[in-house]
């Protein structure tokens, strides 16, 4: 099962769709606007809250907390490595391994392979296309991979 991420170019905040594999938006994915550090909320195609990605503040890396129904699930953040980025990573489990993390990576569940992450390279605006081997995963997948760009991503304290 697949879903392509599609970040708006003309935006004032950080905006995604997020399609179904028949090209159907899914979910939408939105910052809020003037919060302290940075904050992303995934909607349905109701427009209901389903989760929400937000920065730690005092943090020396980049790292952010995942929260679904007023519950924080897990943490990521960015370790300093070079030449590809590192993430500690406390959710479901699961690590990060793979490509340069520019281009694509997996994720894992112990050995075995919860999604498979590639960027598209030939769009004017980020596109990702995440291929999940269970379906029951795409909903803390796409969570966990909107923090790993917004950990990839430098954002001022305040976000407006």
């Amino acid at each position: 099962m697949k879903l392509l991420i599609k970040q708006h170019i003309f935006s004032w905040v950080d905006s995604y769709d997020v399609y179904d594999e028949n090209e159907n938006i899914k979910y939408t994915v939105e910052a809020k606007f003037a919060t302290l550090g940075h904050q992303l909320c995934v909607f349905n195609q109701s427009k209901k809250i389903i989760g929400i990605i937000h920065q730690k503040i005092l943090s020396f890396h980049p790292a952010f907390n995942i929260e679904v129904g007023g519950k924080i699930l897990g943490t990521i953040k960015k370790k300093f490595s070079l030449p590809t980025p590192k993430y500690e990573i406390d959710y479901k489990g699961w690590y990060v391994e793979g490509m340069d993390l520019g281009r694509g990576y997996y994720v894992f569940s112990g050995s075995d392979i919860v999604i498979q992450i590639t960027k598209d390279q030939f769009h004017l605006r980020d596109t990702y296309v995440l291929d999940f081997n269970d379906p029951a995963d795409e909903l803390d997948g796409l969570l966990l991979v909107i923090a790993i760009d917004a950990a990839n991503c430098r954002y001022r304290l305040f976000h407006n």
